[in-house]
């Protein structure tokens, strides 16, 4: 019985640690490469790397991207 609430202690932890690790973040620029600079930036501000999942181009280029450890 120690082991389960040990293991879902863990478990609970682990979660927890790793959610607080990824950071959606939206960005707005005239280009695609003007908006994939500023993510790298900001990925860089935060010592963490980025992963695009989203990026719109009507008029101006709207980029979503999560941020992770």
């Amino acid at each position: 019985m120690k082991s389960i609430k040990t293991f879902v202690a863990v478990s609970a932890l682990t979660l927890a640690s790793f959610a607080s690790f990824a950071q959606s973040i939206s960005v707005e620029s005239s280009t695609l490469d003007g908006a994939e600079a500023k993510v790298a930036a900001v990925a860089q501000e935060h010592g963490a790397q980025y992963k695009i999942t989203e990026a719109n181009t009507n008029n101006r280029v709207h980029m979503t991207a999560e941020l992770y450890k």
